[in-house]
């Protein structure tokens, strides 16, 4: 792989992984509390699984996003780094939304809307390449989780 390349990788890795980062940053306070103060639906894991399943997705989601920047000019790449964006803003509100605000309910509805991004975000960039879009998919299923754990914790602490 030349030099060029692993610029473009390096780049949209730590850009995403950043982005990941100041999230968990500013939502630390608010984790902390959860922690003490909210009851939490069956199959929830430790926390510390958390930041290492998100650093590994984060960086899934960075080493899709440079293979779809790097792909040849169409309609569906600038779609695909389009819905990549959308989701990544949302993703980092939703710390904040839930941890934070510990606002439960409305958390459920937008972890229900990255949920939707993502899936058209997968579909858009396997359009342009294939392994970009499959390398989405385990951050998909751990979102599903995050809705079942999400919709949990609104139940059981209304």
């Amino acid at each position: 792989m030349n030099k060029q390349k692993w610029k473009t990788y390096a780049l949209w890795i730590l850009g995403t992984e950043a982005v990941g980062a100041l999230s968990g940053f500013l939502s630390r306070s608010g984790t902390k509390s959860f922690q003490e103060t909210v009851t939490q639906p069956p199959l929830s894991p430790p926390m510390w699984l958390f930041p290492v399943a998100w650093g590994i997705l984060y960086g899934l989601m960075g080493i899709s996003a440079a293979r779809i920047y790097m792909a040849p000019q169409s309609d569906d790449r600038r779609k695909g780094l389009n819905l990549y964006i959308a989701q990544l803003i949302i993703n980092f509100f939703w710390s904040l939304i839930f941890f934070n605000a510990q606002a439960f309910g409305f958390a459920f509805i937008w972890l229900l809307i990255l949920w939707a991004l993502v899936l058209g975000m997968i579909l858009s960039f396997r359009k342009t390449d294939k392994l970009a879009g499959n390398l989405q998919i385990p951050y998909l299923l751990w979102l599903t989780y995050a809705a079942y754990l999400s919709f949990g914790v609104w139940f059981l602490n209304r």
